[in-house]
């Protein structure tokens, strides 16, 4: 993602901000969980040869990579929706290749996110919805990345949008202009939209824009998108701070997170989701979670001579 990605990070305050006063609002106003809470815990695509081996086992095809996707991640930041709407048999192969406990966050697709009026007029919403429901119990919760040059001012057509996105369809919004992130009636008015409209926010982790890294919660649903720098010292320190934060949050009521590990290429995002399953179990008591183990490294064969 190079959304927000600086060419050095030494100098980036990575400190998460204050907790929003609005949260406690928030946590007062949610109906006592009904399960257990949920870490699901993630990358943002499968088909990556360079893991066969370390994540994925010797030899795996191409057409395996999903199978054992599932079997080390239980959740993907699904962008292939974002530039298709899938049919129905590719939802269904889908839904089949990944265990019970796996949950899709699909993004919604961009025909419909970056239309001027959120694809209102077309059919795009009601075919991404219907494909989408056909993965059944593995759907997790659907999100809608606006474009950067979405701001405050075009807040009326995501409260239309949201009038008519089904509302049984668990829904994430992720906006990325500035103006929502400055104290003004509009940005407070978006974050209320969301909230009385049961739809969850996107945190976005970022070194060079700290302001989407907001904190501020509309639901029992949060998904949060952490971007790493290889594997930078900061990584680790900050999977350090969100695992006290996040305790905070399910302590005073969070039933489901949603955490996606963002890693130049992908290539090292396994790595990052690895420490950050390991730093959550210690800390996150009560909450269900599994991430990546690597494998076993082969035997060398020795030289006879």
């Amino acid at each position: 993602m190079d959304f927000g990605k600086l060419p050095s990070v030494d100098q980036v305050d990575f400190t998460l901000a204050p907790e929003p006063p609005q949260n406690t609002s928030l946590w007062q106003g949610l109906p006592p969980r009904q399960a257990a809470p949920v870490l699901y815990l993630g990358a943002t695509g499968y088909n990556m040869k360079p893991w066969v081996g370390r994540w994925y086992p010797a030899g795996t095809k191409d057409k395996e990579h999903l199978l054992h996707y599932g079997r080390q991640f239980n959740t993907i930041e699904h962008n292939t929706t974002h530039y298709r709407i899938p049919d129905a048999a590719t939802v269904m192969r889908w839904r089949e290749e990944v265990p019970a406990d796996f949950r899709y966050c699909p993004k919604i697709p961009q025909t419909i996110s970056h239309a001027r009026d959120l694809g209102l007029s077309g059919r795009d919403i009601g075919l991404f919805c219907t494909a989408i429901r056909g993965l059944e119990e593995r759907l997790g919760c659907c999100f809608l990345q606006l474009p950067p040059q979405f701001d405050v001012t075009r807040l009326p057509a995501l409260a239309r949008f949201l009038e008519v996105f089904p509302a049984d369809i668990p829904l994430a919004v992720e906006v990325r202009h500035e103006s929502f992130f400055v104290p003004s009636v509009a940005a407070e008015d978006y974050f209320r939209l969301l909230q009385a409209s049961g739809r969850a926010t996107v945190i976005t982790d970022v070194a060079g824009r700290r302001d989407v890294c907001h904190l501020r919660l509309t639901s029992g649903t949060v998904l949060i998108r952490f971007v790493g720098n290889g594997l930078h010292a900061s990584d680790y320190t900050r999977i350090q701070d969100w695992a006290g934060r996040l305790q905070d949050w399910y302590a005073a009521g969070l039933r489901e997170t949603y955490f996606f590990c963002h890693e130049p290429d992908n290539l090292l995002a396994p790595d990052l989701a690895a420490y950050a399953a390991g730093v959550f179990g210690q800390g996150l008591a009560g909450v269900g979670l599994r991430g990546p183990e690597a494998l076993p490294t082969p035997p060398q064969q020795g030289s006879l001579f």
